[in-house]
């Protein structure tokens, strides 16, 4: 079985692109749970990078399709609203269906990268992680997740081969944003 983690990124001060040091701090506190990774994929923004950097994860690659969440998404849905937001629009068949779609077909690229019982990390923003699950699982119970990914939260996938078989969602501890 191979995993992907997709972790939003941590604090910044908009409209600023770096970290502020609070991310940071953030940034290492849960880097220190998450264990080892084979490979480590960020969008090409910096705070979603210096995040991965400060988790303590090298960074292989940067990809760009990880950055924003489509043209139209935002008028079929409410990004804060979650999977279940997600997954309502994915049902309409319009543009967060062809997002949704789009991210799904890089994480499973991803996965097929990792060797047997390899892990992955992908760090990028609000929305992308919510369209990548839930175009691999678009029929997934998504109602008791609640709203999106606060930073440094995400969603664990498990995948044999490049078939995504299941999602959890990881939630930080309270007070720790």
């Amino acid at each position: 079985m191979r995993e992907i983690e997709h972790r939003r990124h941590s604090w910044r001060e908009p409209p600023g692109v770096d970290l502020t040091q609070r991310g940071v701090d953030l940034a290492r506190r849960v880097g220190e749970t998450m264990g080892r990774f084979d490979l480590v994929v960020t969008s090409d923004f910096p705070r979603a990078f210096q995040t991965a950097i400060a988790m303590g994860y090298a960074v292989d690659r940067q990809e760009p399709l990880l950055r924003e969440l489509g043209e139209g998404v935002e008028d079929e849905l409410d990004w804060e609203g979650g999977c279940a937001s997600f997954a309502r629009a994915f049902a309409l068949g319009g543009a967060t269906t062809k997002a949704c779609l789009a991210q799904a077909a890089l994480l499973r690229s991803i996965a097929a990268e990792l060797p047997e019982n390899g892990r992955a990390l992908v760090v990028s923003h609000g929305g992308i992680i919510e369209e990548g699950v839930v175009g691999l699982l678009p029929h997934f119970a998504y109602e008791d997740w609640g709203p999106s990914c606060e930073r440094c939260e995400g969603v664990l996938m498990r995948f044999e081969g490049d078939v995504c078989i299941g999602a959890e969602l990881l939630r930080l501890p309270a007070g720790w944003q």
